[in-house]
């Protein structure tokens, strides 16, 4: 039996080579799925690098590559981001022939079945499937600024877009349109935001669980949009988006899933960038039982005393 393909969305630059590889083997690993991985980059991808990501599982995932540097040379881009972070914006014109698609930040590490989840929910006729981020203390304010409401703000790290709609109405020109307000947080994010609201089909939060959502001290944010139950599953199975601190940089909530799955990268990948000495130290104590101890006593009570 022919297994249907998946359109799987990435962006990013070289520089997150090996995180994207990360994310991608978690991908494979969270699913029986097959996908059709559609990069989107800011200078080509040398030919070394696109043969590695193959030997992820050459069976199961097929790879495409599109260059798109000075795409959006129009549009300015804020200093904290790169070009490849607005990409997603670009979308519904930029794969005509594509109804729907699954975009995935680099940060990333799937737990969820994504081919099941793009075979099987329809999301109507809105644009975008995803999650509504639980806004903590403080956001709000900021979230109106830009019309949308709190409750119904989303994260646009994980999204199910549905391109077919979205190119019928003409949403890339209004993404367009609304990245150049001044002073926007998260530029991506916040344009998608604006644009799609009241369009949007909510997922489970288990398919982009960010950080607030995995730390006991924002635990009342969480259930005052989500239930009990939504939130053991995050805990326990939940796609980690890593919206803080990177775990290939610092120690951070979920820390060994993202170690654990990098090390079952082909050698061909992690030959390509050589880990924080320091990062990487803690990760060789941390894989260790008492060493996992020590390290998650010690993060909790650094946590107690800070909140």
């Amino acid at each position: 039996m022919t297994l249907k393909v998946t359109p799987i969305v990435v962006a990013f630059t070289q520089n997150y080579y090996v995180p994207v590889a990360t994310m991608l083997r978690s991908l494979l690993d969270s699913s029986r799925g097959s996908y059709h991985v559609i990069c989107l980059l800011t200078e080509d991808l040398p030919e070394r690098m696109q043969r590695s990501l193959e030997l992820l599982d050459g069976s199961r995932m097929e790879f495409e590559y599109r260059n798109l540097g000075g795409r959006l040379k129009d549009v300015e881009v804020d200093p904290r981001y790169t070009e490849a972070a607005l990409f997603r914006l670009l979308l519904p014109d930029l794969l005509p022939d594509y109804d729907k698609v699954v975009y995935i930040d680099c940060d990333v590490i799937v737990r969820q079945d994504v081919a099941g989840l793009c075979s099987e929910v329809s999301i109507g006729d809105n644009y975008v499937g995803a999650v509504f981020e639980a806004p903590i203390e403080n956001q709000a304010e900021r979230i109106e600024a830009l019309g949308c409401l709190p409750a119904e703000y989303f994260n646009s790290g994980f999204l199910l877009m549905n391109l077919k709609q979205m190119r019928a109405e003409g949403v890339v020109a209004r993404f367009m349109e609304a990245s150049k307000r001044e002073k926007l947080e998260f530029p991506d994010q916040d344009v998608l935001n604006m644009v799609c609201r009241g369009r949007v089909f909510p997922l489970s939060p288990v398919y982009n669980s960010i950080r607030t959502f995995l730390l006991p001290h924002y635990k009342s944010d969480f259930l005052a949009h989500y239930s009990i139950f939504q939130w053991k599953d995050v805990q326990e199975k939940g796609t980690i988006h890593y919206t803080g601190g990177k775990p290939w940089n610092l120690f951070t909530v979920k820390f060994g899933e993202w170690w654990r799955t990098y090390e079952r990268l082909p050698q061909q990948i992690k030959d390509e960038w050589t880990p924080d000495a320091k990062v990487y130290r803690l990760w060789k104590i941390y894989r260790t039982g008492p060493g996992r101890w020590c390290v998650d006593t010690l993060q909790s009570v650094y946590r107690r005393i800070k909140y």
